[in-house]
């Protein structure tokens, strides 16, 4: 694995703190990444901890396997598999939703307009479909769809058009030089310092890789394992994770009273939402990429 793309944890202190409440305790840090969260974690739990990982990266599994520990363990998986873990058998659950710095700056991966490489996208490159080829095949109306919902880009349509076009003309799109070029013609306006590409590379990454659903998937399952005031600690990185994640423990941190049943007993609060953290002033100016980071907590209410 080529170690020159650095990966930098973002919030590594301020999320390990949340995530830890008892040294003896198995705990679930779901997207392994690079393993700064990771070996954070196994630097404060005593020898009766435990750390399982989860992780869809190939390159990420074999950074895992760098750890010589009895106490951890890595699992080539999404963290939708959450579920599969034995119920209330976790004191914590960790989930950086965030892209590894070494996926964004590897062009070989696909996943930013900034280098020249193949039209990839996939988390997982030993299986699903590749970005360019769903772009081989879809419509209009779909791409203009995952464009316009999963990258908020109002110029969705005229996009999803020119790829299209391009297509019919000269063939599929094959790599993300030509994809950039493409999008920056059909999207006339931009934010200042935004560039042109950004919110269709967002989107399509999305996408392909269903990460709004599994996230959907991975914070049901991981309410079921928490033990009773076990943590979640969710780091997102844009406004439709976060959307979830807030969601997500507000509608658990309540009772809920079913309205065809006026008198029958309200279902009970499941969670107790404790905190909301951003990166310092430090360390986005150290780490650029942590700007728009947010972090919650939430801890399991016994049943």
């Amino acid at each position: 694995m080529d170690t020159s793309w650095q990966h930098t944890t973002v919030l590594l202190n301020e999320a390990v703190e949340a995530l830890l409440s008892n040294p003896d305790g198995t705990y679930i840090d779901a997207t392994f990444g690079r393993g700064g969260h990771s070996r954070l974690i196994l630097s404060r739990l005593s020898p009766r901890g435990r750390l399982i990982a989860f992780d869809k990266d190939p390159e990420a599994i074999a950074e895992a396997h760098s750890i010589d520990d009895h106490r951890f363990s890595i699992r080539h998986e999404g963290f939708s598999h959450l579920g599969e873990l034995p119920v209330a058998s976790t004191a914590g659950v960790l989930l950086d939703l965030g892209v590894s710095s070494p996926q964004i700056d590897n062009p070989a991966r696909g996943f930013s307009f900034r280098g020249d490489g193949p039209l990839d996208m996939r988390m997982d490159t030993t299986r699903g479909q590749s970005v360019s080829e769903w772009l081989a095949t879809a419509e209009v109306q779909q791409i203009a769809e995952v464009i316009r919902d999963y990258g908020e880009e109002r110029f969705a349509v005229q996009v999803a058009k020119a790829i299209v076009a391009r297509r019919q003309e000269r063939g599929a799109i094959s790599t993300t030089a030509e994809l950039a070029q493409l999008v920056a013609g059909a999207v006339k306006t931009r934010e200042s310092g935004q560039d042109p590409a950004t919110r269709t590379f967002q989107a399509l990454r999305i996408f392909i890789n269903a990460e709004l659903e599994e996230l959907q998937q991975a914070l049901a399952a991981a309410l079921e394992v928490l033990q009773p005031g076990g943590r979640l600690v969710v780091i997102s990185f844009h406004s439709l994770e976060d959307r979830i994640v807030k969601q997500f423990i507000a509608g658990h941190s309540r009772e809920v009273y079913d309205r065809r049943a006026p008198f029958a007993a309200p279902k009970a609060m499941k969670l107790r939402a404790l905190d909301r953290i951003k990166p310092t002033a430090a360390e986005i100016a150290a780490n650029p990429r942590s700007r728009s980071a947010i972090m919650r907590v939430a801890e399991r209410v016994a049943a």
